[in-house]
């Protein structure tokens, strides 16, 4: 049971880990964009990207009920 326990807490700290990481990626990406004033321009190339995405998340989600 102590050998679950400890794997299961590595697993846990190593996506905790992987998560942070991803966010620092995309939080030095997104600054680096908005220091050269390209973040806008890259906002309006991903704009129709987000809206489909969630456009097709939330009929997933009601074909589910």
């Amino acid at each position: 049971m102590q050998r679950y326990l400890d794997f299961m807490l590595i697993r846990f700290g190593l996506i905790a880990g992987g998560i942070v990481v991803l966010a620092l990626a995309v939080f030095a990406v997104a600054l680096a964009l908005k220091r050269r004033g390209r973040l806008d321009q890259v906002r309006r190339y991903a704009d129709p990207a987000m809206r489909a995405a969630v456009r097709t998340a939330a009929r997933r989600l009601a074909d589910r009920r």
